[in-house]
């Protein structure tokens, strides 16, 4: 049988029957309790009035109540010196950025001090309805984000504008916008070196190029083997079509080799109207001075210390050097060779040209050829 629970009042009113001079036997059988319990009563409530009672149920609560507000103040007080040296940052992040997700943050609140979901948000300053929410685009996302980190992966230093490119190339339909929405959310972003910029002097422009081979650019870049050997490397353009001509590596490139080289190239294409150098030793050499003049080519020199005046192939070796040569550690001469050489094709037949309307400099050569 479940027992009888007594109020403050039944208790004291019990008590002054006791005191009365009612016998404890006749209390306890009127009432189903026990002596033990009436002297309990008695140790408790003894010589106390109903208001008095009333009073200290009052402060009873009161104390509860303290004693609970500090508790929670002391477990506040816990959870933030526990996370407050770690950055919390918005669902969007990434698990591959530095900082924790504040979902993370609640699910290690919640199993560190073992306080509900609702109590851990609100000392994180996080809504429960962002925490419990599920985007119905998260799962689509899945397929784009694996296809965005394999191309990003094998290209490291493209920029989200490129892989769109190659993404629609693949036919995957998708915004520009939800392609940088991942890309910057997975970590994907090139960090590129900014220069400071200087006061740009008064500039002679050169005439626009308007077909193929009425201009080409051609200028030296050099690297060095895990040995520490030198080797340099030929770079010729066509300002038009941006299209590669040559990338030649070597250890030692004379202006005769220039001369054999760019004949090499004459075999497959019709010749240009002007070359455009500096005033490096292999371009000012008598081999290739009297190689131009055979040919009847203008070779346009730069003004000593201005290399913006060749911006195409400034551009071209930029690219070079962010996208192949900072990438590769070049055991031998033929290693260097063979990886020039594969980029040297992937530029010309793949890779997006921003200012070719993203078309890859082949394809808009044929383009401009057939049309």
């Amino acid at each position: 049988m479940k027992g009888k629970r007594y109020t403050e009042q039944q208790i004291l009113s019990i008590l002054e029957q006791v005191d009365a001079g009612q016998s404890l036997a006749e209390m306890t059988r009127l009432h189903g309790i026990a002596v033990s319990t009436i002297h309990r009563w008695k140790a408790k409530y003894g010589g106390m009035t109903k208001n008095e009672t009333r009073r200290f149920r009052l402060l009873e609560e009161e104390n509860r109540r303290l004693k609970k507000l500090v508790a929670d103040l002391s477990l506040d007080n816990q959870v933030l010196k526990e996370v407050g040296g770690k950055k919390v940052v918005d669902p969007g992040a990434t698990p591959q950025s530095q900082t924790p997700l504040k979902r993370e943050m609640v699910g290690f609140v919640r199993l560190r001090f073992g306080v509900t979901e609702r109590r851990a948000c609100h000392q994180l300053g996080f809504w429960r309805s962002t925490q419990r929410h599920n985007s119905p685009g998260e799962e689509k996302d899945q397929v784009l984000k694996a296809r965005l980190r394999f191309l990003a992966l094998e290209r490291p230093r493209f920029g989200y504008r490129r892989l769109h490119v190659l993404l629609k190339r693949e036919g995957l339909k998708v915004n520009h916008k939800r392609v940088y929405r991942i890309y910057r959310a997975e970590g994907l972003a090139v960090r590129r070196k900014t220069r400071k910029k200087l006061v740009a002097g008064e500039r002679g422009n050169k005439p626009p190029v308007s077909a193929p081979n009425q201009r080409w650019s051609m200028d030296f870049m050099s690297d060095q083997l895990a040995s520490g050997q030198r080797f340099r490397v030929l770079n010729v353009v066509d300002d038009f079509t941006r299209e590669c001509l040559i990338m030649h590596v070597g250890t030692s490139i004379t202006g005769a080799d220039v001369a054999r080289l760019l004949s090499a190239v004459l075999v497959e294409r019709a010749q240009p109207a002007m070359i455009v150098t500096d005033n490096g030793p292999e371009f000012i050499s008598k081999a290739l001075d009297q190689w131009s003049h055979e040919h009847g080519i203008i070779q346009h020199f730069n003004h000593p210390g201005k290399p913006v005046e060749n911006a195409y192939i400034e551009s071209f070796n930029g690219r070079v050097r962010d996208e192949c040569l900072n990438l590769h550690w070049f055991q031998t001469l033929p290693q260097a060779r063979l990886i020039v050489s594969a980029w040297h094709q992937d530029y010309n037949q793949v890779r997006p040209h921003s200012s070719l309307d993203n078309l890859s400099p082949q394809t808009f050569a044929r383009l401009y050829q057939a049309g």
